[in-house]
């Protein structure tokens, strides 16, 4: 079964989201603006999500983190919860 590892910031509107993706430019930075403005409790962990398998994730999300470029933040992603920026970190 895939794995994956990614990290996210979670906001409420989309223009915060997209604010937010062009100050991003290297994982430091993702980092440090996950834990300032990150409405998950993940922000607390720099957006970290650890590693995790499809379906554990809602299905927008699984969609992107399963399919997308590694090492490229993706978004804005919207779901039920707010705006969503994903970094794919690794997947095997």
């Amino acid at each position: 079964m895939t794995k994956a590892k990614a990290r996210h910031i979670l906001v409420e509107t989309e223009a915060e989201c997209l604010a937010l993706k062009q100050q991003i430019n290297d994982f430091e930075t993702f980092d440090q603006l996950a834990r300032e403005y990150s409405l998950c409790p993940s922000g607390r962990v720099g957006g970290d999500l650890g590693i995790f398998g499809p379906g554990k994730m809602v299905p927008e999300f699984d969609q992107i983190v399963f399919n997308e470029t590694i090492g490229e933040v993706h978004g804005p992603i919207p779901t039920q919860f707010g705006y969503h920026l994903i970094w794919i970190t690794d997947r095997k």
